[in-house]
């Protein structure tokens, strides 16, 4: 009767509506995967994460935001498949994150439902076929998922010495992880689901703490050509800051949000759009401590003038206040 009265209707499909199976995800500008990271092989760190890995199977990268942690886990991860990006896959967790998502669950079919394979049990079938290459899985954000229903019964069997050793999965199939799947994963210290993380995986994996470092962002600095005593400036105030995070962790500052800090502006940007909020945070019940920092971010744009200056004068002008005036 409908399709009498209107003639031109016709039922759309899930594929027409692009959901369908046949629909394929972008993958590029979603991907929880980091730039291409340059760093070369012989890199410290990226060699420790390389040996660790290959030691115990996994290496957990631990520390606030802004430490280079999944950069590092992509560096190590492109060294550890010498760049075959077939040979990697990159997930990041998240509140909602499932066993469905990353081991086993379903998906819709023509006639019903079918087994749909996540990142983990796919990687694991790769890495099983071809056991003379390493495969590499990077988690990023491990700490946000409920990490004991995620990986489920896969959990026990991701530690090194009880690879290889078959275990049933959810529909019945039986799985083994290979010793060449590695599994290379970054958590904040500080998120809520860390103790649960903590006691999965310090037994099975290897950890490094990822820190703050000064040395690291004089790099940075030094590579942006920024000017030498705005730089020092900068340096002055995140050892500063960082200095108050050993009795406030929350308020460690990463030496990454510098990335692309080159001169007064691009500082005063990273300051109104990211700093700021963070130490706000941070300091919000010791206000003494927060006029503190703030005071000392200020005194980063003021060059000390030169002998025989007079008082007050100085070669760079503090940025405008935004508070002044109101």
């Amino acid at each position: 009767m409908f399709e009498e009265l209107i003639p031109e209707v016709r039922t759309l499909t899930a594929d027409d509506l692009g959901i369908g199976i046949k629909a394929k995800a972008a993958t590029g500008h979603a991907s929880s995967a980091p730039d291409a990271p340059e760093i070369a092989a012989n890199d410290p760190r990226v060699q420790e994460i390389i040996r660790l890995a290959n030691q115990f199977g996994g290496v957990l990268l631990s520390g606030p935001p802004g430490t280079s942690k999944s950069f590092y886990a992509a560096a190590a991860a492109q060294h550890l498949t010498g760049g075959d990006n077939a040979r990697c896959r990159f997930v990041q967790f998240h509140a909602s994150y499932q066993y469905e998502d990353f081991m086993l669950g379903f998906s819709p079919e023509n006639d019903g439902f079918g087994i749909k394979k996540g990142p983990f049990l796919s990687l694991a079938h790769d890495a099983k076929d071809d056991p003379g290459n390493a495969y590499v899985l990077v988690i990023d954000e491990l700490s946000r998922a409920d990490v004991g229903r995620v990986f489920g019964e896969a959990l026990t069997y991701v530690e090194r010495s009880k690879r290889e050793l078959p275990f049933r999965i959810a529909n019945g199939d039986e799985l083994v992880v290979p010793t060449n799947l590695i599994i290379l994963a970054t958590m904040n210290p500080f998120d809520r689901g860390v103790d649960e993380v903590d006691a999965a995986f310090e037994r099975r994996f290897a950890k490094i703490s990822m820190d703050p470092s000064a040395e690291l962002l004089e790099g940075i600095l030094v590579d942006n050509e920024m000017d030498e005593a705005l730089a020092a400036g900068v340096l002055r105030w995140f050892r500063r800051v960082n200095e108050h995070a050993r009795k406030n962790p929350a308020a460690a500052v990463g030496h990454a949000y510098f990335a692309d800090a080159s001169d007064t502006a691009s500082l005063m940007d990273i300051w109104e759009y990211q700093l700021k909020y963070l130490v706000q945070r941070a300091f919000r019940r010791d206000v003494n401590t927060l006029a503190d920092v703030e005071a000392a971010w200020k005194r980063t744009f003021v060059v000390p003038a030169p002998e025989g200056t007079p008082m007050g004068a100085s070669g760079r002008e503090p940025p405008p206040d935004p508070e002044a005036g109101q």
